[in-house]
């Protein structure tokens, strides 16, 4: 089986998670890539045949490609590489524009599961969408290009710390308080006969002023704010790590990583006709649980399910959706920790993933209970080991740290529930949900082949 070279490969990776700052810019480059290799829209197609490159998305920020087999979906059903695009950051609220002492703030949100100081006094960027009433929209991309500015959250000194030091990591920076600076320019006030030292007559950041900037450079108002989905996210674009550069960092390695890696795989794939159909799903929310039209926990994925078979059947019965998703297979493409060795005690002796030893499957994942997991059955897991073997990919088997010492979850839960063999496999990390987390090139690469290898056999 051939595979894109391992540095072509992360080149590659590291342009796109530099465009991929959001879910929607991912969403974007993720269809540029499929049509430039010949995937078409679903609705453009009447009917379906083997061998044909379709796409459906939902709302710009979730998409289903696929590769039809030559066995029809309602009778084999479909392997599935799927992961998701949306990150950890903070986002603006619906009115974010607030003037405090001599400032003007973007009012911000918590977005996922985040460390709060981690996001201090580091360069941030601004990206969205702000769709005005006549439903018009308008990109907005700043704190990346040459020359851009940056935004900042500010932090206290150390020399005047010292009541801040005595607080907990979680309460010694209140989240509310995680406001972005946004404009400071000083107004001068009117004199009015009032006394030098009067707090009324300081200068003062004029909000207005902002606003007015808005409508010049975006041709908004402030009203269009309350219908704008507008993202903090750190600045910068992913680097190479270490005098062997053999780590990537970069914001929004989880998910984008195993994302990508599916894409490319089925990109590859797309030149030659499988026998059950192969696809790929990167979808949106699971940071917060997987909700809304464009998570996990909607109807997205069986509804376009059905549209496939509908359009190789004529007649897509509820029973025939159903019958191919529990035929259906689907690797679970989310990242893990990596064993670091500054926090060695986290992990579990032998079950931890580790560091250039390729993607790590977890047969669940949840609590110290197992709660919120699939907890896949053997019978997949022998299943995936052989295809594993016999693509020539290096990975590993690990579980996300010691019981007791916290947990998480994946989109795997909301897929098995169809009835499918579902695993968990991805790529390790360090930092995860910090605005910059560390990912080895060589896993990278071998969770594309790992995918690849999936999506081939």
């Amino acid at each position: 089986m051939n595979y894109m070279p391992l540095e072509k490969y992360c080149a590659e990776y590291m342009r796109y998670l530099g465009i991929a700052k959001t879910e929607r810019r991912s969403y974007a480059e993720s269809v540029r890539l499929l049509e430039k290799k010949g995937f078409r829209e679903l609705s453009s197609f009447k009917t379906l045949k083997a061998g044909d490159k379709v796409y459906r998305g939902c709302e710009d920020r979730t998409i289903m490609a696929a590769v039809i087999g030559r066995k029809p979906i309602a009778e084999a059903g479909l392997k599935v590489v799927g992961g998701h695009t949306d990150a950890p950051r903070l986002d603006l609220k619906p009115k974010p524009l607030y003037e405090k002492g001599g400032c003007v703030y973007f009012d911000c949100h918590i977005y996922g599961g985040i460390k709060k100081y981690q996001w201090l006094v580091r360069p941030l960027a601004l990206y969205g969408t702000v769709v005005r009433k006549d439903g018009t929209k308008v990109q907005v991309e700043v704190g990346d290009r040459d020359g851009d500015p940056v935004f900042l959250i500010s932090d206290i000194l150390p020399h005047l710390g010292y009541d801040q030091a005595k607080k907990t990591r979680d309460e010694f920076f209140p989240a509310e308080d995680l406001d972005v600076v946004a404009w400071s320019t000083y107004k001068a006030p009117e004199k009015k006969g009032k006394k030098d030292d009067d707090a009324d007559a300081a200068p003062k950041a004029d909000k207005n002023a902002l606003v007015e900037f808005l409508k010049k450079t975006y041709k908004i108002d402030e009203d269009d704010l309350l219908s704008a989905e507008l993202e903090i996210v750190p600045a910068g674009m992913p680097r190479e790590v270490g005098f062997d550069r053999a780590l990537i960092a970069g914001y929004g390695h989880d998910d984008r990583v195993c994302s990508f890696a599916g894409l490319q795989a089925l990109i590859d794939a797309s030149d030659q006709v499988p026998d059950q159909t192969a696809s790929i799903l990167m979808c949106d929310k699971e940071e917060i649980g997987s909700m809304g039209s464009t998570g996990m926990q909607s109807s997205f994925f069986e509804n376009t399910v059905a549209e496939l078979i509908e359009r190789q059947e004529k007649n897509a019965k509820d029973i025939l959706v159903r019958r191919a998703l529990e035929r259906s297979s689907m690797l679970s493409a989310d990242v893990t920790a990596a064993y670091d060795p500054h926090f060695a005690d986290v992990n579990s002796t032998g079950n931890e993933a580790r560091f250039h030893k390729g993607p790590a499957a977890s047969k669940y994942t949840g609590g110290t209970s197992k709660s919120g997991s699939s907890d896949c059955g053997p019978e997949f897991v022998a299943e995936i080991r052989r295809i594993m073997d016999e693509g020539g990919v290096t990975w590993q088997m690990a579980e996300l740290g010691k019981m007791e010492k916290g947990g998480g979850g994946t989109i795997a839960q909301y897929m098995s529930r169809f009835g499918m063999k579902v695993l968990d496999m991805g790529t390790p990390l360090w930092n995860m949900h910090a605005p910059v987390e560390l990912a080895s090139k060589f896993d990278c690469h071998e969770t594309y082949k790992a995918y690849s290898a999936y999506l081939r056999a």
